[in-house]
């Protein structure tokens, strides 16, 4: 039998972070040690209380279905984050709890994008937008900012002439994966004025905004003037709460924006986990010390492995947020090809910054210990990588 594809699907490439995990746990299983820089996930376990509300969640028995735009309690907890964040244009029937923040992030794509809209990204950017534009039919234009260091304000006038009236959307994610880079309020106002100009839809993608450095505060876009209502403002609790596999998301947009994505919702996911929901609650209300505890060690480590990659002559832009910072590797050559002998000759994992629409970079995640870091480092030297 042959069997036909969906040309939205056949358009769509497998995710390299995965592939590159995937070629990890294959040299593990060969009995290899490989130092793991391709992770997206915090490496801290996700703070007791957290884990005790979902025990308790399921002793109470919260098992069942929910309403599905998320539970009350949580939906509250997070209109008083978002407030607090300066977000007050939300309440709760402008919110859609879900499955992770990937999930959401399918679900505004799908509600706003038809065949041949455009959708401009900001590069290095993550590499799932592009798969998510391309399966709800969209068309993209992209942005470079790699030679500002990643930094958004240097590249506003590329950003300028990329995006016109035929533009739907775009995705601003800061701080960002894979760069970890803040966009300072100069650039986000440079995006306020041009999304109102060509009347564009933003996505704020905010998953990182509880992690950041130096005493520098993620601005949330839709606080600025003109934003309140163009702005669908997207988080998660994968990051801050090191909950990644406990699959707790959401977003918030204007009620008509919500409507129309809850029939997605409602018709693929239904909702998200019941007791997961109340553990969620709990991250928002008391968990602030075991995140500022995890966002120093990850501050630590930043300082620790740039100075390594100094010592080895490689500048590496200075990451404000997330955790990940981005080497150039190949400025003359293939980053795949140097990530590949990375993983094959260095047994250390590192993600191709083609995969983020970046060639020439690696994608390294700080989230391992600084002794695996250092680890890391001296096999790269040591196999004439760096």
């Amino acid at each position: 039998m042959t069997m036909d594809f969906a040309s939205r699907v056949e358009r769509v490439e497998p995710s390299a972070t995965l592939a590159i995990s995937n070629k990890a746990a294959e040299l593990e299983a060969e009995g290899k040690d490989v130092v793991d820089l391709s992770v997206g996930e915090p490496d801290f376990d996700t703070p007791e209380n957290i884990k005790d509300a979902a025990k308790a969640a399921l002793d109470a028995g919260h098992t069942g279905y929910t309403p599905s735009n998320g539970i009350p309690e949580l939906k509250e907890a997070l209109v008083e984050k978002l407030h607090d964040d300066g977000l007050t244009q939300y309440e709760e029937d402008n919110l859609i709890v879900t499955p992770g923040g990937k999930q959401a992030l399918y679900e505004i794509f799908q509600t706003i994008i038809d065949d041949g809209d455009e959708v401009a990204l900001l590069d290095p950017a993550w590499v799932s937008y592009e798969a998510m534009a391309k399966l709800a039919g969209g068309t993209l234009t992209r942005v470079d900012t790699a030679a500002h260091d990643f930094q958004l304000e240097g590249a506003l006038d590329d950003l300028a002439d990329a995006v016109s009236d035929d533009t739907q959307l775009l995705v601003v994610n800061s701080p960002g994966n894979p760069h970890g880079a803040v966009y300072s309020d100069e650039a986000l106002e440079g995006v306020r004025d041009l999304a109102v100009e060509h009347d564009i839809t933003v996505i704020s993608d905010e998953i990182y905004k509880e992690i950041t450095y130096d005493g520098v505060e993620a601005t949330s876009l839709g606080t600025l003037d003109g934003m309140e209502d163009r702005t669908v403002t997207l988080n998660g609790f994968s990051k801050a709460y090191s909950m990644t596999g406990w699959r707790l998301g959401y977003f918030a947009g204007p009620e008509e924006l919500v409507s129309q994505a809850g029939k997605v919702h409602s018709h693929s996911v239904s909702c998200a986990v019941n007791f997961v929901q109340h553990a969620g609650v709990e991250a928002l209300t008391n968990t602030d010390d075991a995140v500022e505890e995890m966002v120093e060690a990850f501050a630590d480590r930043r300082e620790f492995l740039i100075e390594l990659f100094e010592d080895h002559g490689v500048h590496v832009p200075e990451p404000q947020g997330a955790f990940y910072m981005m080497p150039e590797v190949a400025p003359d050559g293939d980053d795949a090809e140097w990530c590949d002998a990375a993983i094959s000759d260095a047994q250390v994992a590192t993600v191709p910054g083609s995969a983020f629409g970046t060639p020439g970079y690696a994608r390294i995640s700080y989230a391992n210990s600084k002794e695996r870091l250092e680890e890391a480092v001296d096999r790269l030297a040591e196999h004439d990588l760096i």
